[in-house]
């Protein structure tokens, strides 16, 4: 059995005013990077006045060209930019399973065939809140979170050890 992802989390739409912002927590389709790789550091903030809102666990997701896979797992609370869906789960997912969920590339590839406009295109947001999600107990979830987190680290290390041998 499946849920809508609209059953499992939702977008927030909080502000935080960019004079709170820095470098290392502002987020934008810029310093998101492709394939699932996370982000990196803002090259400047944006000149508005407030920015939409994150926290630690929501998962950021870049909603222009969504065939370039980006997405991160906030680790920290901060600021991004209106092209960056900011998704938080709810008591029925934990915030990192809903990250794994979406990071498949069945959710990439809904997105896009989802998304509007040729040239830049957008996800559909109404379209994205329809994406068909497991319906996992906690308790599982708990244990996919533990096995894919070890893989991660094991990633993290290995992605480590190639930049120092490249350098």
């Amino acid at each position: 059995m499946n849920h809508k992802l609209s059953d499992v989390c939702s977008f927030v739409d909080g502000r935080i005013p960019v004079v709170n912002l820095e470098l290392d927590n502002y987020i934008s389709t810029e310093n998101m990077l492709p394939n699932k790789e996370g982000i990196t550091q803002s090259a400047g903030l944006p000149t508005v006045s407030q920015t939409q809102a994150f926290k630690s666990g929501d998962v950021l997701i870049s909603n222009i060209r969504p065939y370039f896979r980006k997405i991160w797992l906030a680790d920290r609370n901060g600021g991004c930019s209106n092209d960056v869906l900011v998704m938080r789960a709810n008591d029925k997912a934990y915030p990192r399973f809903l990250y794994y969920v979406l990071s498949d590339d069945r959710f990439f590839d809904y997105a896009t065939t989802t998304a509007k406009g040729t040239k830049m295109p957008r996800g559909d947001k109404d379209a994205i809140m329809q994406y068909s999600v497991p319906d996992i107990s906690l308790e599982m979830q708990a244990m996919i979170i533990d096995t894919l987190s070890i893989l991660d680290d094991r990633i993290f290390i290995n992605k480590a050890i190639n930049r120092h041998l490249v350098a």
